[in-house]
């Protein structure tokens, strides 16, 4: 069962940024990338950039993303995609 609690514990961080370096060269490969920004409550902001930015796919991208961080975590997480310059 999946359970809502804070995501924004190290721990859960450093669970997040390796699920996004086990994807990186995936995103690479085609010229894109995702980098996270922040982690607040139960979401997930990153910034896709390169050719992820403005892709057709981007959003099925982010869709994965997501879904392998709720395995990962075992909890539901919501991942926001951020726009180019935005600081939290």
């Amino acid at each position: 069962m999946r359970v809502k609690r804070p995501l924004d514990t190290p721990e859960k961080v450093k669970q997040i940024e390796a699920v996004i370096a086990e994807l990186r060269p995936t995103f690479q490969a085609d010229g894109g990338d995702c980098e996270l920004v922040k982690v607040e409550a139960d979401r997930v902001l990153v910034r896709m950039t390169g050719a992820c930015v403005g892709c057709q796919l981007a959003g099925a991208t982010v869709q994965g993303l997501q879904a392998r961080l709720m395995k990962e975590l075992n909890q539901l997480v919501r991942v926001i995609p951020v726009p180019p310059g935005y600081e939290p």
